[in-house]
């Protein structure tokens, strides 16, 4: 049966390509399948479920082309899963003694949806793939096609998510302003916390784009203008165990010779020790419908900070997070390049009936194809001990 109505809804944390994706399958549908009609829920599942949404017309399908420059979402998002009814019901997506899935499958009968695509992270989709089971389960045919989005870059079995390498060229952006912060007083310590759940590749990027970055510049050391004190001085990850006293007493040295440290630090790398403190403290962990701890209350740079500005003897500690500046960003032409061949595929595959989350797959050589719904997880760690990771912690002095 052909397809005759779409929809496209983003949903979860913001990530520098979701603007450019929406306008990306808006193109590809208008040049191959111009007569199919195009909806997009607001506020991700929130939208879904209250019904909420805007018509793709003729105006927007000729415009499309301006959302690849800009960050954010033109159609909103939200964190929500549809099986976590308790939390569904607290904040009036749906009725006591409603089934989110059902209430999300009966908005999609009433708008008559044929394909519906996901732009999120593993939570979105995995999400869509309940949605999509729950409905066939009903004898309601629906094509489900996502589109991988998280900074973390850390979907099972996605090479490359989408996002990702713009939000660490912007994180490194970040950090050059940061950084001349270690002019500010002597003896300063600046925390660069990176988001990044359980994954590092983030700080791990971001850290190797500045590295690069100060390589290229010119300096001037006789006036103190030396790259030492822009540099990287230490890159912490959860992928890697902190050897606190062993980095204390390297980076003690960093400090009396260049009078400051510069720490990028993956926001996971320390979240168990945080929890453990406040649980210990008897105070309760906040966490997010998901059941993920909520890194941007429990704050590891802040924990970080306090425990190495009393081993380096710091006179003073800054900790900035890039995360919102980074992922608010409009996609680079790295990305841009990679969502136009994602977005292009899955209005091709979602024209076939193929369901699936559209990417390179790792465990299929890096084909790009919809990978089964089943096989599509998150929490994909990091691999600390690639070549270039490895050049960047000996060209910093990492043990």
């Amino acid at each position: 049966m052909p397809v005759q109505t779409v929809a496209l809804l983003t949903a979860g944390g913001l990530a520098p390509c979701l603007s450019s994706a929406v306008g990306g399958l808006i193109e590809r549908y208008t040049a191959v399948a111009p007569d199919v009609r195009i909806i997009a829920y607001q506020n991700g599942y929130a939208g879904l479920l209250t019904g909420r949404s805007v018509e793709v017309t003729r105006e927007v399908r000729a415009g499309a082309a301006l959302l690849h420059r800009f960050g954010g979402s033109p159609i909103g998002n939200s964190r929500v899963k549809l099986t976590n009814v308790a939390d569904c019901v607290k904040r009036g997506l749906v009725q006591e003694g409603q089934d989110p899935l059902r209430v999300a499958a009966e908005q999609l009968t009433r708008d008559g949806v044929d394909v519906l695509h996901t732009i999120g992270g593993d939570d979105t989709n995995t999400t869509a793939a309940d949605l999509a089971a729950y409905l066939a389960d009903n004898d309601y045919p629906l094509t489900v096609v996502g589109l991988p989005k998280t900074i973390d870059n850390d979907i099972i079995p996605i090479r490359q998510s989408l996002g990702a390498w713009t939000a660490a060229e912007q994180g490194a952006i970040f950090a050059r302003n940061i950084l001349a912060e270690h002019s500010s007083n002597p003896r300063m310590l600046i925390i660069h916390e990176v988001m990044g759940r359980h994954c590092g590749w983030l700080t791990a990027e971001t850290a190797r784009r500045h590295h690069a970055w100060v390589g290229e510049q010119e300096w001037l050391p006789g006036i103190g203008l030396d790259p030492r004190r822009w540099d990287v001085h230490a890159v912490f990850v959860p992928e890697s165990p902190i050897d606190l006293p062993g980095e204390s007493a390297r980076l003690t040295s960093v400090m009396d010779e260049v009078g400051c440290v510069n720490i990028f630090l993956s926001e996971g790398a320390g979240v168990s020790e945080v929890v453990a403190e406040l649980e210990a403290a008897g105070q309760e962990v906040p966490r997010d419908p998901f059941g993920h701890v909520q890194l941007d209350k429990v704050s590891p740079g802040a924990w970080f900070g306090k425990q190495f500005a009393e081993l380096l003897g710091a006179e003073k500690v800054m900790v900035q997070k890039s995360g919102y500046f980074s992922r608010s960003a409009a996609a680079g032409e790295e990305d841009l390049a990679l969502i136009r061949q994602c977005t292009e595929y899955a209005v091709d595959a979602a024209l076939r009936g193929e369901s699936g989350l559209v990417g390179e797959d790792e465990e299929r050589g890096n084909e790009l194809r919809a990978v089964e719904f089943p096989r599509v997880a998150g929490g994909k760690a990091f691999d600390a001990s690639v070549p270039w990771f490895a050049e960047l912690r000996a060209a910093i002095g990492h043990a």
